[in-house]
């Protein structure tokens, strides 16, 4: 059977895009950003995973205010990178699993939870950033991927608690898959940070390092949290750190923590990572 191994959590800044496809890595601004990501690189090459299912959000590039699902999951061969102004991003195009992703559409809608199947999209930063920190710039990605979008822009986004409840019925289907898949989840964006507004820049390290302690030590905070928790205190895109959730709910009640980062800043963001394994 199909079996979820390991976790990762990381913010998908589309900055930290840009330092990777212009060469500036090694930058005194973007090295530690940088850094706080080598061990995972290192560990994703041993750990070998076949299949990532990733959780990201959309930045209008598939979606726009036009059609807003709250949940949906790419059931394509592939995607492409999207164009989000200043051209698509030098990467590879994303090679889909079709199959594992209509097994996990199929049985999340019979368990009542009812995602938008998508069949054609191409996808941004929220996707390939995190891709690029954990494979960094190869010719072909490594891993096969499942996308699940989720809607964390247009007001209502689901709750930290619904996030959960996605990730444990995404963890119930991947566990009946027939095929023997080495499988990872990760959960991305955030953390603290707000693009406009009078508090544009706002970035709360008290609050994002609290969050880094409660995906292991008391999830059960973060599933309670109410949307003007995040926007008050981590800004009005902190939100994203819902996506965190399905994630962190896939995994089961106890977690091995196994590697964490975080920066401030990385362009106008705290950039969080961790590594989690379920026990």
């Amino acid at each position: 059977m199909a079996r979820i191994t390991a976790a990762i959590a990381s913010s998908h800044v589309p900055a930290i895009g840009a330092a990777i496809d212009n060469g500036k890595t090694e930058e005194a601004y973007w090295k530690p950003v940088f850094e706080g990501y080598e061990w995972t690189k290192q560990w994703i090459k041993d750990e070998k995973p076949d299949v990532v299912i990733l959780v990201y959000n959309d930045h209008a590039s598939a979606f726009s205010m036009d059609i807003i699902p709250t949940f949906a999951i790419g059931c394509a061969e592939e995607y492409q990178s999207a164009d989000e102004g200043w051209g698509p991003r030098p990467v590879p195009p994303v090679v889909g699993e079709p199959d594992l992703a209509w097994h996990i559409a199929q049985s999340c809608i019979l368990d009542e939870f009812d995602l938008t199947i998508i069949n054609k999209m191409d996808v941004d930063h929220g996707l390939t950033v995190p891709m690029s920190l954990m494979f960094g710039q190869p010719d072909a990605w490594p891993v096969k991927v499942v996308p699940i979008a989720v809607n964390v822009v247009q007001y209502p986004p689901p709750t930290g608690n619904r996030c959960w409840m996605l990730g444990e019925a995404i963890a119930r289907a991947v566990e009946s898959f027939p095929e023997d898949l080495n499988v990872q989840i990760w959960g991305t964006g955030g953390m603290s940070h707000q693009l406009q507004g009078p508090r544009a820049g706002l970035i709360n390290k008290e609050f994002d390092n609290a969050y880094l302690d409660d995906l292991t030590a008391n999830p059960q905070r973060l599933r309670e949290m109410p949307h003007i928790e995040y926007l008050r205190e981590a800004g009005s895109e902190g939100i994203e750190l819902v996506m965190w959730l399905i994630m962190r709910g896939a995994l089961g009640d106890h977690v091995k923590p196994l590697h964490r980062h975080y920066h401030v800043p990385g362009s106008n963001t705290a950039v969080g990572h961790l590594v989690l394994k379920p026990e």
